[in-house]
């Protein structure tokens, strides 16, 4: 590909080449837009998942040289082989980010797009499977509809560089170099078109077909099925969360969630009627043990009219009474929807007599905002009118057709099986897409409805800018076994490593028993919760949980309440109980981190190299992260006490291997020991407990036994844990909790520091226009300082101190 002429336009640089037309548009000094075509003009259709245009101010300098042309912004140039068109990419310093291979790394291949067509010849089949109402359509006829182009951009990535992202997948890859993956919506999969770098770039690919990544023998790229042409955006970034704030600074801001959602969901598949939810909550509230939401889980309609968006009146005879009730208990109701509807039900009914169905006229068309918009008002009219708080929009790929048979069909296989499904009735160009724009639909009714509750969208797939719509992924219907916990913790890293900051899953994983007609459905404990080798996998889930941004159980085959694992004074119980006691401790500092994700584009889920991309050790290390800048989890993820089937495990050792990160003294959570950074340690994790460390200089809020999050009565003091070694600071936020009125700036904020050199710590004066319930608490600080050459527990110096929303300090 020979770079022909160039022509420096206002907009950015236009490159008529020997292959077709590129163009690179500066939207940020660190933010560039490449599009590459064959036809004669550039693409004008609007994006639905990038949101910013490029900064009209901004400048750029181009500079042709014997063998290159040179195109620079303040932080990025981006160096033009004229002979093949290759790029290599550069920051201000002149020192590499990442080149495509010397020959030339874009391909855009001629295809026709064939789309199905739905005549009167068509049959409809309905059928009932493991994930629900399914409608299929057979004898379809198919034509040419279009060209389009399938694209194909490589590179040559660095040694010892590591990529992070694309989304949630079933398969626990981390670092992605030497894999492939596909992109594909799909139970267990969930979509993210976007890379991210130890190098310090991030790659954003503006597809919503079927995508493959390959790092293996196959070559070195990103390629999509169907585009009009090649549409990515280079993001660079001094660290991961630079790259993520540009990510961001494309598809949108990630608004906040309430906070009653950073408390402890109950859910199982599933509560039958009002009744069960409220016995369910007062055994929580007799019990004292924390709750802030409970979910009412499919089939909550009448009969079989599955996807009508009402309650069934015997089962639910007075919803406006539940959720009162509920409410009066400081619980809040999630509520699960369905895009697909049974023909009987009103809810389609009305859909189809206003065409907003899909050609399986089965799932409405989320594609038409018309559709989005009725969706809503059936949402509204028939759940939201009574109070219910959060949405549970289930199975939002919305096609599959590989869940079935005993033996699960090889990864390529599957993608085949499941992207032909998805293109009978999505066009091929958009199969992707379907998650973001439901999404979209939801957030938007919702605020136009009411300002004074956030909306919560707990959703099995996602897409890049989807987090701008108040969602949050889980990674779908999971195994109970240790592997499948093994995998979900990069799975997760992942995620989020592409600027969509919600990921959960379920606890204890969705299927429990083993069904050997059913792949999927590949859990190890048969006996469920009567099965101890189940009772200490679900233990160390749920430790792991509660350091996820949405901590959740949920699950068939077996219950999932706390108290179904054992009584008070009992091993598993009292493992469950102080961690559920912990998250609740710890809502100071996750709120306040809550408010960082949405006002500096923070991510609260970091994969290590976030903090430490200096320290290559930490590259392939997929089974520990921090959770805020202050915490590093690592979770317990092999039995050490039984098997499946209840059988004792002997001799097996209580502890994990753990990296301390280097650069950093880390304390242990749980007795203050201090460990230098840059070793491996043999980590204390008997069962109640996990090895938890928290990072020098941290400084650490924490609450008191409270049992949901407006509780203000039990226990008001704010503890404040210190960790010496060096200087470091904490905002502490607070707002109303539930309204839209912080995007005005109607919150507070409390800038914690502390001193190294004067050991002194200071609590600044409160700001902001957000009073509180709590405008005079005691606060509790303890300094934890290094014990390293003892080796012993370190207990803290404390003092205590009345604070009013006036500056003071503490000197120790």
């Amino acid at each position: 590909m020979k770079i022909l002429k160039y022509e420096a336009q206002p907009g950015g640089l236009v490159l008529e080449t020997s292959e077709g037309r590129m163009k690179l548009t500066p939207y940020s000094s660190r933010t560039i837009r490449i599009q590459y075509t064959m036809e004669t003009a550039f693409g004008g259709q609007e994006s639905i998942m990038i949101i910013r245009g490029p900064d009209p101010d901004l400048s750029y300098t181009t500079k042709e040289e014997s063998y290159h042309l040179i195109f620079s912004t303040a932080d990025i140039t981006i160096r033009i082989d004229k002979q093949t068109g290759a790029f290599a990419y550069f920051d201000a310093n002149g020192i590499l980010f990442v080149q495509e291979p010397s020959r030339g790394g874009k391909t855009l291949v001629p295809i026709e797009v064939v789309k199905a067509v739905f005549d009167d010849n068509v049959k409809l089949e309905t059928g009932q499977g493991a994930d629900g109402l399914r409608v299929r359509a057979d004898h379809i006829r198919r034509e040419v509809d279009r060209k389009a182009y399938q694209t194909r951009l490589e590179f040559d990535w660095a040694d010892g560089e590591a990529l992070y992202g694309l989304g949630s997948h079933e398969e626990g890859m981390f670092n992605l170099r030497g894999q492939h993956q596909y992109l594909y919506q799909q139970n267990m999969k969930a979509v993210v078109p976007v890379l991210v770098s130890t190098g310090g770039y991030g790659i954003v690919v503006d597809s919503y077909s079927l995508m493959k990544f390959h790092d293996d023998a196959f070559g070195s790229y990103l390629s999509t099925d169907v585009d009009a042409e090649m549409d990515y955006y280079f993001v660079s970034g001094s660290e991961l969360d630079d790259v993520v704030q540009g990510i961001r600074h494309l598809t949108g801001k990630a608004p906040m969630l309430p906070k009653w959602a950073y408390g402890y969901v109950q859910s199982k598949e599933r509560y039958t009627s009002q009744d069960e939810l409220i016995e369910t909550v007062r055994e929580y509230r007799a019990r004292g043990l924390p709750l802030d939401c409970i979910v009412l889980d499919w089939k909550s309609w009448t009969g079989e009219l599955w996807g009508q968006k009402t309650l069934d009146p015997e089962r639910f005879p007075d919803p406006t009474k539940m959720m009162d009730e509920l409410h009066r208990m400081n619980v809040r109701l999630m509520v699960s929807i369905w895009p697909i509807m049974n023909p009987d039900s009103d809810n389609h009914k009305e859909m189809a007599r206003q065409n907003g169905l899909l050609a399986n006229q089965a799932t409405y068309d989320a594609f038409q905002e018309k559709a989005r918009e009725l969706y809503w008002n059936q949402a509204n009219e028939g759940l939201f009118v009574h109070g219910i708080d959060a949405w549970w929009c289930d199975c939002t790929e919305p096609f599959e057709a590989d869940w079935k048979g005993a033996v699960k069909p090889e990864p390529e296989e599957r993608m085949l099986i499941n992207t032909a499904e998805a293109k009978l009735y999505i066009d091929p160009q958009w199969i992707n897409a379907y998650s973001l724009l439901h999404s979209r639909g939801i957030y938007e009714g919702q605020r136009r409805t009411s300002e004074r509750k956030r909306v919560v969208n707990l959703t099995r797939s996602a897409f890049a800018g989807q987090h701008r719509y108040g969602t949050i992924t889980w990674s779908g219907d999971i195994s109970a076994n240790w592997d499948t916990l093994r995998k979900q913790i990069p799975d997760g890293l992942n995620f989020c490593a592409t600027g969509s900051p919600y990921w959960t899953l379920d606890i204890g994983g969705f299927f429990v028993r083993n069904k050997p007609d059913q792949w999927f459905w590949s859990g190890d404990y048969d006996e469920g919760i009567d099965d101890l080798g189940y009772r200490e996998l679900y233990v160390r889930w749920f430790q792991y949980g509660t350091f996820l941004p949405m901590f959740r159980s949920h699950g068939t085959d077996t219950p999932r309440e706390i108290w179904r694992f054992g009584e008070p004074g009992e091993p598993f119980y009292e493992a469950l109980a102080s961690f559920l006691s912990l998250r609740y401790r710890l809502l100071p500092y996750i709120y306040s981190l809550a408010f960082r994700i949405y006002k500096d584009d923070y991510t609260l889920m970091r994969a290590l190299p976030f903090d430490f991309r200096h320290d290559p050790r930490t590259y392939d290390i997929g089974d520990q992260y921090m959770f805020g800048p202050a915490l590093l989890v690592n979770p317990v993820t092999e039995p050490m006490y039984y098997g499946s089937g209840s059988k004792p495990i002997d001799g097996r050792s209580k502890a994990r291997s753990v990296y301390l990160p280097n650069g950093s003294l880390w304390y242990d959570f749980w007795d203050g020991r201090a460990y230098e950074g840059g070793q491996v340690i043999e980590a204390e994790a008997p069962l109640a407990r996990i090895p938890l460390y928290v990072r020098a200089g941290s400084i650490l809020p924490m609450g008191g036994e409270i049992r949901h999050t407006e509780d203000v009565s039990s226990d008001s003091r704010l503890i404040v844990r210190i960790y010496a070694g060096q200087s470091g600071s904490f905002e502490l936020y607070e707002d109303d909790g539930d309204s839209y009125d912080y995007e005005k700036g109607h919150y507070a904020n409390t800038l914690l520091q502390w001193d190294e050199a004067r050991r002194t710590f200071t609590i600044g004066e409160r700001r902001g226009t957000h009073c509180g319930p709590i405008t005079d608490r005691e606060i509790v600080v303890q300094l934890f300082e290094p014990s390293v050459r003892s080796g012993s527990p370190s207990e803290p110096v404390v003092q205590s101190i009345r604070y009013t929303g006036i500056a003071a300090e503490v000197v120790f």
